[in-house]
């Protein structure tokens, strides 16, 4: 479980940070940048809080 919500972390940091890089290179438009970010924003929030601050033992399953 723990695993799965840092990968679906990752996921979101990136959909986070690299939707306004493309966007600046002219390879995106405005729009799906913002339903990018948005969507990298929801997974960020909805999975961090279930493996930062945590001990390194403390996955139950």
């Amino acid at each position: 479980m723990k695993n799965l919500a840092k990968v679906f972390s990752l996921l979101g940091l990136l959909l986070t940070i690299v939707p306004p890089v493309l966007f600046f290179m002219g390879s995106m438009e405005m729009g799906t940048m913002k339903i990018a970010m948005g969507i990298g924003m929801v997974a960020w929030i909805a999975s961090a809080p279930f493996w930062i601050n945590k001990p390194a033992g403390s996955d139950q399953g």
